[in-house]
Protein backbone atom coordinates (compact mmCIF):
# COMPACT_ATOMS: atom_id res chain seq x y z
CA UNK A 1 0.00 0.00 0.00
CA UNK A 2 1.44 3.28 -1.02
CA UNK A 3 0.78 7.00 1.63
CA UNK A 4 -0.48 10.14 -0.15
CA UNK A 5 2.33 12.50 0.66
CA UNK A 6 0.49 15.46 -0.13
CA UNK A 7 -1.80 15.32 2.44
CA UNK A 8 0.73 15.11 4.85
CA UNK A 9 2.58 18.28 3.46
CA UNK A 10 -0.81 20.34 4.17
CA UNK A 11 -1.03 18.99 7.78
CA UNK A 12 1.75 20.08 10.20
CA UNK A 13 0.56 18.35 12.92
CA UNK A 14 -0.21 15.54 11.28
CA UNK A 15 3.72 15.78 10.05
CA UNK A 16 4.99 16.72 13.58
CA UNK A 17 3.50 13.49 14.40
CA UNK A 18 5.00 11.41 12.09
CA UNK A 19 8.39 12.40 12.34
CA UNK A 20 7.68 11.58 16.11
CA UNK A 21 6.14 8.13 15.46
CA UNK A 22 9.46 6.10 14.55
CA UNK A 23 10.99 6.94 17.72
CA UNK A 24 8.15 5.78 19.57
CA UNK A 25 8.20 2.37 17.86
CA UNK A 26 11.88 1.99 18.39
CA UNK A 27 11.62 2.61 21.89
CA UNK A 28 8.67 0.22 22.45
CA UNK A 29 10.53 -2.12 20.57
CA UNK A 30 13.56 -2.07 22.62
CA UNK A 31 11.68 -2.27 25.64
CA UNK A 32 9.90 -5.19 24.02
CA UNK A 33 12.98 -7.25 23.54
CA UNK A 34 14.49 -6.08 26.66
CA UNK A 35 11.34 -7.51 28.76
CA UNK A 36 12.10 -11.13 26.21
CA UNK A 37 15.30 -11.77 27.34
CA UNK A 38 14.81 -11.00 31.17
CA UNK A 39 13.65 -13.73 33.33
CA UNK A 40 10.09 -13.96 34.34
CA UNK A 41 11.54 -13.70 38.23
CA UNK A 42 12.26 -9.45 36.63
CA UNK A 43 9.29 -9.03 34.72
CA UNK A 44 6.85 -10.23 36.67
CA UNK A 45 5.43 -11.86 33.40
CA UNK A 46 4.48 -15.94 33.18
CA UNK A 47 7.07 -17.56 31.01
CA UNK A 48 6.37 -18.18 27.01
CA UNK A 49 6.16 -22.18 27.08
CA UNK A 50 8.34 -23.60 24.14
CA UNK A 51 7.62 -25.85 21.71
CA UNK A 52 8.16 -29.48 22.02
CA UNK A 53 11.23 -30.65 20.00
CA UNK A 54 9.03 -33.53 18.18
CA UNK A 55 6.59 -30.61 17.45
CA UNK A 56 9.56 -28.98 15.20
CA UNK A 57 10.67 -29.54 11.43
CA UNK A 58 14.29 -30.20 12.52
CA UNK A 59 13.10 -33.21 14.04
CA UNK A 60 10.93 -34.34 11.11
CA UNK A 61 13.71 -33.93 9.38
CA UNK A 62 16.64 -35.63 11.19
CA UNK A 63 13.84 -38.48 11.42
CA UNK A 64 13.11 -38.80 8.20
CA UNK A 65 16.60 -38.48 7.24
CA UNK A 66 17.89 -41.35 9.64
CA UNK A 67 14.94 -43.78 8.17
CA UNK A 68 16.05 -43.58 4.53
CA UNK A 69 20.08 -43.82 5.85
CA UNK A 70 18.67 -46.89 7.15
CA UNK A 71 16.52 -48.31 4.39
CA UNK A 72 19.63 -47.94 1.90
CA UNK A 73 22.41 -49.55 4.36
CA UNK A 74 20.00 -52.89 4.65
CA UNK A 75 19.73 -53.18 1.13
CA UNK A 76 23.55 -52.78 0.67
CA UNK A 77 24.17 -55.48 3.39
CA UNK A 78 21.27 -57.36 1.81
CA UNK A 79 23.15 -57.37 -2.17
CA UNK A 80 26.46 -58.18 -0.31
CA UNK A 81 25.49 -60.56 1.91
CA UNK A 82 23.31 -61.90 -1.86
CA UNK A 83 25.72 -61.83 -4.86
CA UNK A 84 23.15 -63.36 -6.90
CA UNK A 85 20.85 -61.58 -5.49
CA UNK A 86 18.12 -59.83 -8.33
CA UNK A 87 14.82 -58.44 -8.31
CA UNK A 88 11.81 -60.71 -9.84
CA UNK A 89 10.17 -59.79 -13.05
CA UNK A 90 6.27 -58.78 -12.40
CA UNK A 91 5.25 -62.32 -14.11
CA UNK A 92 7.38 -64.11 -11.44
CA UNK A 93 6.19 -66.40 -8.51
CA UNK A 94 9.26 -68.17 -8.03
CA UNK A 95 11.14 -67.57 -4.92
CA UNK A 96 14.53 -69.00 -6.28
CA UNK A 97 17.27 -66.24 -5.76
CA UNK A 98 20.14 -68.32 -6.77
CA UNK A 99 22.44 -67.38 -9.97
CA UNK A 100 21.63 -70.09 -11.97
CA UNK A 101 23.86 -70.59 -15.23
CA UNK A 102 21.37 -71.04 -18.13
CA UNK A 103 21.60 -70.42 -22.00
CA UNK A 104 17.99 -69.27 -21.76
CA UNK A 105 18.19 -65.53 -22.84
CA UNK A 106 20.17 -66.63 -25.95
CA UNK A 107 18.05 -69.38 -27.32
CA UNK A 108 14.86 -68.93 -29.53
CA UNK A 109 11.35 -69.64 -27.38
CA UNK A 110 9.72 -72.64 -28.27
CA UNK A 111 7.64 -72.54 -31.72
CA UNK A 112 4.15 -70.57 -31.31
CA UNK A 113 0.99 -72.34 -31.10
CA UNK A 114 -0.64 -73.05 -34.03
CA UNK A 115 -4.14 -73.38 -33.10
CA UNK A 116 -6.54 -70.97 -32.41
CA UNK A 117 -8.87 -70.12 -29.55
CA UNK A 118 -11.90 -70.93 -31.30
CA UNK A 119 -10.22 -74.57 -33.12
CA UNK A 120 -11.90 -77.09 -30.48
CA UNK A 121 -15.53 -78.07 -30.34
CA UNK A 122 -17.72 -80.79 -28.61
CA UNK A 123 -17.38 -83.84 -31.05
CA UNK A 124 -20.29 -86.08 -28.56
CA UNK A 125 -18.78 -86.22 -25.16
CA UNK A 126 -14.87 -85.21 -25.41
CA UNK A 127 -12.99 -82.70 -27.04
CA UNK A 128 -12.20 -82.16 -30.91
CA UNK A 129 -10.16 -80.25 -32.67
CA UNK A 130 -10.89 -77.86 -36.13
CA UNK A 131 -7.45 -76.88 -37.36
CA UNK A 132 -5.44 -79.79 -37.19
CA UNK A 133 -5.83 -83.59 -36.25
CA UNK A 134 -6.20 -84.75 -33.16
CA UNK A 135 -6.49 -88.15 -31.30
CA UNK A 136 -8.33 -88.86 -27.93
CA UNK A 137 -6.81 -90.57 -25.35
CA UNK A 138 -6.49 -90.94 -21.44
CA UNK A 139 -3.82 -91.27 -18.68
CA UNK A 140 -4.03 -93.99 -16.14
CA UNK A 141 -2.83 -95.74 -12.77
CA UNK A 142 -3.44 -97.23 -9.97
CA UNK A 143 -6.04 -94.82 -8.67
CA UNK A 144 -8.45 -96.02 -11.77
CA UNK A 145 -8.80 -99.38 -10.49
CA UNK A 146 -9.67 -102.40 -12.90
CA UNK A 147 -10.47 -101.02 -16.26
CA UNK A 148 -12.90 -102.56 -18.99
CA UNK A 149 -10.65 -101.69 -21.66
CA UNK A 150 -13.26 -103.02 -24.13
CA UNK A 151 -15.71 -100.68 -23.51
CA UNK A 152 -12.54 -97.48 -23.22
CA UNK A 153 -11.81 -98.44 -26.94
CA UNK A 154 -15.64 -98.70 -27.69
CA UNK A 155 -16.25 -94.65 -26.46
CA UNK A 156 -13.49 -93.49 -29.26
CA UNK A 157 -10.34 -93.90 -26.93
CA UNK A 158 -7.58 -94.10 -29.26
CA UNK A 159 -4.08 -94.23 -27.02
CA UNK A 160 -3.50 -94.72 -22.80
CA UNK A 161 -0.58 -93.25 -21.47
CA UNK A 162 0.22 -95.63 -18.62
CA UNK A 163 2.04 -94.83 -15.16
CA UNK A 164 4.80 -97.24 -15.05
CA UNK A 165 6.00 -96.01 -11.88
CA UNK A 166 6.60 -92.83 -9.15
CA UNK A 167 9.02 -92.04 -6.76
CA UNK A 168 8.16 -91.15 -2.90
CA UNK A 169 8.12 -87.24 -2.19
CA UNK A 170 9.20 -87.93 1.06
CA UNK A 171 11.63 -90.94 1.34
CA UNK A 172 12.81 -90.38 -2.39
CA UNK A 173 11.75 -94.41 -2.88
CA UNK A 174 11.28 -95.76 -6.57
CA UNK A 175 8.35 -98.14 -6.91
CA UNK A 176 6.65 -99.54 -9.76
CA UNK A 177 2.47 -98.72 -10.28
CA UNK A 178 1.10 -101.87 -9.26
CA UNK A 179 -1.77 -101.74 -11.97
CA UNK A 180 1.18 -101.02 -14.90
CA UNK A 181 1.15 -104.29 -16.13
CA UNK A 182 -2.09 -104.52 -15.65
CA UNK A 183 -2.77 -101.60 -17.93
CA UNK A 184 -0.80 -102.80 -20.41
CA UNK A 185 -2.00 -106.08 -20.94
CA UNK A 186 -5.70 -104.89 -21.10
CA UNK A 187 -5.26 -101.79 -23.36
CA UNK A 188 -3.50 -103.73 -25.61
CA UNK A 189 -5.66 -106.56 -25.77
CA UNK A 190 -8.29 -103.89 -26.96
CA UNK A 191 -5.96 -102.33 -29.66
CA UNK A 192 -5.42 -99.27 -27.19
CA UNK A 193 -2.00 -97.53 -28.34
CA UNK A 194 0.02 -97.44 -25.16
CA UNK A 195 2.54 -94.49 -24.01
CA UNK A 196 4.60 -94.49 -20.20
CA UNK A 197 4.88 -91.88 -18.01
CA UNK A 198 7.19 -92.07 -14.75
CA UNK A 199 5.79 -89.39 -11.16
CA UNK A 200 9.21 -88.31 -10.67
CA UNK A 201 10.38 -86.54 -7.66
CA UNK A 202 14.07 -86.43 -9.01
CA UNK A 203 16.53 -83.72 -7.63
CA UNK A 204 19.72 -84.43 -9.30
CA UNK A 205 20.38 -85.79 -12.46
CA UNK A 206 21.46 -88.86 -10.87
CA UNK A 207 18.30 -89.83 -10.18
CA UNK A 208 16.38 -88.50 -12.92
CA UNK A 209 18.96 -91.14 -14.96
CA UNK A 210 17.83 -93.45 -12.18
CA UNK A 211 14.35 -93.25 -12.64
CA UNK A 212 14.52 -93.39 -16.55
CA UNK A 213 16.49 -96.71 -16.30
CA UNK A 214 14.24 -97.74 -13.45
CA UNK A 215 10.89 -97.05 -15.87
CA UNK A 216 12.86 -98.50 -18.90
CA UNK A 217 13.47 -102.25 -17.23
CA UNK A 218 9.24 -102.06 -16.22
CA UNK A 219 8.17 -101.02 -19.80
CA UNK A 220 11.25 -103.23 -21.57
CA UNK A 221 8.31 -105.63 -22.84
CA UNK A 222 5.69 -103.43 -23.70
CA UNK A 223 4.86 -102.32 -27.72
CA UNK A 224 5.10 -98.92 -26.89
CA UNK A 225 3.85 -96.55 -30.01
CA UNK A 226 3.33 -93.43 -28.08
CA UNK A 227 6.04 -91.31 -25.80
CA UNK A 228 7.44 -92.43 -22.81
CA UNK A 229 7.28 -89.09 -20.43
CA UNK A 230 9.01 -87.08 -17.73
CA UNK A 231 6.55 -86.40 -15.52
CA UNK A 232 7.52 -84.10 -12.27
CA UNK A 233 5.42 -82.48 -10.42
CA UNK A 234 5.90 -80.11 -7.28
CA UNK A 235 4.40 -81.69 -4.18
CA UNK A 236 5.02 -78.18 -1.26
CA UNK A 237 7.95 -76.59 0.19
CA UNK A 238 8.16 -79.44 2.86
CA UNK A 239 9.20 -82.18 0.08
CA UNK A 240 12.35 -83.38 -0.72
CA UNK A 241 11.55 -81.94 -3.87
CA UNK A 242 10.79 -78.32 -2.33
CA UNK A 243 14.45 -76.51 -3.33
CA UNK A 244 15.00 -77.76 -6.56
CA UNK A 245 15.71 -74.91 -8.97
CA UNK A 246 14.82 -74.27 -12.65
CA UNK A 247 18.58 -75.23 -12.84
CA UNK A 248 18.56 -78.46 -11.47
CA UNK A 249 15.04 -79.39 -12.42
CA UNK A 250 15.99 -78.63 -16.32
CA UNK A 251 18.88 -80.81 -15.72
CA UNK A 252 17.04 -83.55 -14.80
CA UNK A 253 14.70 -83.31 -17.05
CA UNK A 254 16.87 -83.56 -20.14
CA UNK A 255 18.80 -86.33 -18.55
CA UNK A 256 15.73 -88.71 -17.94
CA UNK A 257 14.71 -87.79 -21.74
CA UNK A 258 18.00 -88.37 -22.91
CA UNK A 259 18.34 -91.37 -21.25
CA UNK A 260 14.90 -92.68 -22.78
CA UNK A 261 15.70 -91.58 -26.11
CA UNK A 262 18.72 -93.44 -26.43
CA UNK A 263 16.75 -96.40 -25.43
CA UNK A 264 14.89 -96.12 -28.78
CA UNK A 265 11.76 -94.13 -27.35
CA UNK A 266 10.56 -91.00 -28.07
CA UNK A 267 10.73 -88.81 -24.57
CA UNK A 268 8.13 -86.08 -23.87
CA UNK A 269 7.77 -83.74 -21.25
CA UNK A 270 4.87 -82.95 -19.26
CA UNK A 271 4.03 -80.15 -17.27
CA UNK A 272 1.34 -77.30 -16.50
CA UNK A 273 1.69 -73.50 -17.54
CA UNK A 274 3.60 -72.26 -14.18
CA UNK A 275 6.17 -75.30 -14.23
CA UNK A 276 6.96 -74.33 -17.66
CA UNK A 277 7.08 -70.51 -17.00
CA UNK A 278 8.91 -70.53 -13.47
CA UNK A 279 10.22 -74.01 -12.79
CA UNK A 280 12.27 -75.31 -16.01
CA UNK A 281 14.08 -73.08 -18.56
CA UNK A 282 11.35 -73.62 -20.98
CA UNK A 283 14.00 -73.26 -23.83
CA UNK A 284 16.31 -75.77 -23.26
CA UNK A 285 13.60 -77.98 -23.42
CA UNK A 286 12.66 -77.47 -27.29
CA UNK A 287 13.98 -80.70 -28.66
CA UNK A 288 11.42 -82.74 -26.50
CA UNK A 289 7.85 -82.50 -27.52
CA UNK A 290 5.49 -81.21 -24.67
CA UNK A 291 2.33 -82.47 -22.98
CA UNK A 292 0.82 -79.56 -21.64
CA UNK A 293 -1.99 -80.05 -18.45
CA UNK A 294 -4.27 -77.67 -18.60
CA UNK A 295 -7.98 -77.75 -17.94
CA UNK A 296 -10.22 -75.94 -20.36
CA UNK A 297 -11.90 -76.19 -23.28
CA UNK A 298 -9.81 -73.45 -25.00
CA UNK A 299 -5.65 -73.74 -25.61
CA UNK A 300 -4.56 -70.42 -25.19
CA UNK A 301 -1.04 -71.38 -24.36
CA UNK A 302 1.50 -69.63 -26.30
CA UNK A 303 3.49 -72.43 -27.41
CA UNK A 304 3.15 -75.26 -29.51
CA UNK A 305 2.45 -78.68 -27.60
CA UNK A 306 2.12 -82.13 -28.58
CA UNK A 307 -0.32 -83.41 -26.29
CA UNK A 308 -3.01 -81.83 -24.25
CA UNK A 309 -4.70 -82.97 -20.58
CA UNK A 310 -7.21 -80.75 -20.86
CA UNK A 311 -9.77 -82.26 -18.21
CA UNK A 312 -8.98 -84.13 -14.72
CA UNK A 313 -12.57 -84.99 -14.64
CA UNK A 314 -13.55 -86.73 -17.63
CA UNK A 315 -15.72 -89.53 -17.75
CA UNK A 316 -15.27 -92.70 -19.79
CA UNK A 317 -17.39 -95.86 -19.82
CA UNK A 318 -15.01 -98.76 -18.80
CA UNK A 319 -13.55 -96.69 -16.04
CA UNK A 320 -14.94 -96.32 -12.46
CA UNK A 321 -14.80 -92.34 -11.11
CA UNK A 322 -12.77 -89.40 -12.88
CA UNK A 323 -10.21 -90.11 -15.43
CA UNK A 324 -7.62 -87.53 -17.12
CA UNK A 325 -8.50 -86.77 -21.04
CA UNK A 326 -6.08 -86.11 -23.43
CA UNK A 327 -6.00 -84.55 -27.18
CA UNK A 328 -2.47 -85.80 -28.98
CA UNK A 329 -1.70 -83.66 -32.11
CA UNK A 330 0.43 -85.88 -34.20
CA UNK A 331 1.81 -82.93 -36.53
CA UNK A 332 4.80 -84.80 -38.61
CA UNK A 333 5.39 -87.94 -36.68
CA UNK A 334 2.63 -89.49 -37.84
CA UNK A 335 -1.41 -89.14 -38.81
CA UNK A 336 -4.36 -88.99 -37.33
CA UNK A 337 -5.56 -92.47 -39.62
CA UNK A 338 -2.41 -94.42 -37.84
CA UNK A 339 -4.30 -94.88 -34.84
Amino acid sequence: MQTDNTQLQDSPLEEQEAEALPTQIAETDAASTEADVAPAEETGAPALPRKPFYKTLLFWELTVGGLVFLCVMCALLIILRNPGWSIASPNSTTSQTTTQETTEETLPPPEANPIGLGDFYMDGDYLSCLSTPSVLGIDVSVWQGDIDWEQVKAAGVEFAMIRAGWRGSEQGVLAEDTYAQINYSGAAAAGVQVGAYFFSQAISVEEATEEANYLLSIIKDWNVEMPVVFDWEYIDDTSRTGSVDARTLTDCTKAFCDTVAKAGYQPMVYFNTNHSYENVYIRELTQYPFWLARYDTVLDYPYKIDMWQYSETGSVPGIAGNVDINLYFPWEEKTADSF
